[in-house]
């Protein structure tokens, strides 16, 4: 069976090739759009400064393009596989190869986020499924926080996690993310980069876990989810029957800086929603 070779991923052809051996045929539900340009694989693991020792989360390995890089990297590899043909795929390939660094689980990333690894320090790079990865991100910020996190994203989603406090795109994730990360440079990814190609824009997000990051409970995370699905109304009626009491509290430390009840949810910045809490 035709494998990729140690310095670069699968070109197009042996991609179809290797997916026609496996009787396989690449799943929309699941995002299966296999990465198949090696400078974006380089900028991955260049991005993440992976050095040889590193423990790397990696979602959906696929047909173990990136993971291959990371293994040679040095790195020891936790990924997490939905689809049980590439997940027995690699099993018999990669794992079998680095038996010491590559460990495998065969799972839906929104219930094993962290593939079931649950130590520190770590670093995330991951091509994510991108119709998850709202909601694996969200749970990954309730576990040990990576250090490091280099997400290949729909570029829209990347701009939501991005987003600053005044634009349309600020939301709750936004929040979450930029409580506990600093965002870095990161990459844009043209859709040749894949096959399949997509029919939307990627963009490699870079995340830094900030010296003293904030971690929002889950009551509070829903609280503020709630206040941002009615992000035109102003922040002192939305907190009128949420907090009565608390609420006056928070409302005084918007005041303080500058702003007020009147304000709406996307103008206020993070560092006073991490007072909400």
């Amino acid at each position: 069976m035709a494998q990729p070779n140690d310095s670069s991923p699968l070109s197009p052809s042996e991609t179809v090739k290797l997916l026609e051996q496996l009787g396989h045929r690449p799943k929309h539900s699941l995002g299966q759009n296999f990465l198949i340009d090696g400078n974006i694989v380089r900028k991955s693991l260049e991005l993440a400064q992976i050095t040889s020792g590193d423990t790397v989360i990696e979602v959906g390995p696929g047909l173990g393009t990136l993971t291959r890089a990371l293994l040679n990297q040095g790195a020891h590899v936790w990924a997490v596989e939905k689809d049980p043909v590439l997940y027995t795929h690699l099993s018999t390939t990669l794992a079998k190869q680095f038996s010491n660094t590559f460990h495998l689980l065969n799972a839906d990333a929104i219930d094993h986020p962290l593939a079931d690894f649950k130590s520190s320090p770590y670093k995330i790079v991951a091509n994510l499924p991108y119709a998850i990865s709202t909601p694996w991100l969200d749970a990954v910020l309730e576990e040990i926080l990576p250090e490091r996190m280099v997400l290949m994203l729909q570029h829209e989603a990347a701009q939501r996690y991005c987003a600053k406090p005044g634009t349309k795109t600020f939301g709750a994730i936004s929040i979450f993310v930029q409580s506990a990360y600093t965002i870095a440079p990161g990459h844009k990814v043209a859709a040749a980069c894949f096959y399949p190609k997509p029919d939307i824009e990627s963009y490699l997000l870079h995340l830094v876990k900030k010296d003293s990051p904030y971690l929002f409970k889950p009551e509070t995370k829903a609280l503020i989810r709630g206040i941002f699905q009615q992000r035109r109304k102003q922040i002192g009626s939305l907190l009128k029957d949420r907090l009565p009491d608390q609420g006056k509290a928070w409302i005084q430390c918007l005041s303080e800086a500058g702003l007020s009840a009147q304000s709406r949810p996307e103008d206020i910045p993070v560092n006073l929603w991490c007072k909400l809490a």
